[in-house]
């Protein structure tokens, strides 16, 4: 397992309001993953959806782009390497065929270079109260692997919002070496009031793993509100950084120590044990 440096930095996470506009998207996103390098972070990530919120189908597919087009990528690669950074794109919608997109995240090196690449796993097919409904399998298609990359200070785990909802994934990240977690989102202002920080508190706890949650916040001009409240969550489930709803940046100190103390303390990780599942017929059997 890798363990990577001991030696402490600077995470940001970037807030965003995305809109229709994938020109005026890059250039918030630039301006605020500039001001967080020189807050001294040494490692940004910025949400999910970083370059377009777009709800109309055909205005999507126009303007999501191949990976090798795609505009945001380009720009945020340069100024990873500019400001001599790691950096996260949360994700963009990158075309991969006539009708389907990716919901793909970007893990840049401070030379700029693409060190991992992870297309989100579970769609948001959701129907919520209050007439709110979601088809993201209509126009992204799921993707079929986890990732890690490695960092100067140990693994990282790679997911999207909706995967939030799978504890699976993220045991399945810190068994391959991941010791940071992220989780780059656009949480509806429902879903998030409700379940954002608990979710988020559970993984990293679970783990014993820092969280970064990048997010989008308020209300875009396509109409949807999203819930914000950026976070950074150490592995013994304290929040030590937080958002509001409004775009900008949030940091923290990370100290990879950290991890190995809130492991020691409750070492589940290394007390999974496989098991059978409940066998149907013996289920109803034993139910009736």
């Amino acid at each position: 397992m890798t363990q990577g440096s001991d030696m402490s930095f600077t995470a940001a996470c970037v807030q965003l309001r995305a809109g229709r506009n994938v020109a005026a998207n890059i250039e918030a996103a630039e301006d605020l993953v500039r001001q967080a390098a020189e807050a001294g972070a040494t490692f940004v990530a910025t949400p999910e959806n970083t370059s377009l919120m777009e709800a109309e189908r055909a205005l999507l597919f126009e303007k999501a782009k191949p990976e090798d087009q795609d505009e945001a990528l380009r720009a945020l690669r340069a100024v990873a390497r500019e400001k001599k950074i790691w950096l996260l794109i949360g994700s963009l919608p990158i075309r991969v065929a006539d009708d389907k997109l990716a919901n793909r995240s970007f893990l840049v090196s401070p030379e700029g270079r693409i060190a991992a690449r992870y297309d989100k796993i579970h769609m948001f097919d959701v129907d919520l109260a209050g007439g709110e409904s979601y088809r993201e399998s209509r126009n992204f298609a799921a993707g079929e692997s986890a990732v890690t990359a490695d960092l100067p200070w140990g693994r990282l785990g790679l997911s999207i919002c909706y995967d939030l909802r799978f504890p699976q994934l993220y045991r399945a990240l810190a068994h391959e070496g991941a010791r940071f977690l992220t989780v780059p989102s656009a949480f509806t202002r429902q879903t998030g009031e409700a379940h954002w920080h608990v979710l988020l508190r559970a993984r990293a706890i679970e783990n014993g793993s820092f969280v970064f949650a990048p997010a989008q916040g308020g209300r875009h001009e396509n109409g949807r509100e999203t819930f914000g409240h950026s976070l950074i969550v150490a592995p013994w489930g304290e929040i030590i950084a937080e958002a509001g709803t409004e775009p900008g940046i949030v940091t923290a100190i990370v100290d990879p120590a950290k991890i190995e103390e809130a492991r020691g303390r409750v070492p589940s990780l290394k007390h999974d044990r496989s098991f059978d599942r409940p066998a149907p017929e013996r289920a109803a059997k034993e139910a009736s």
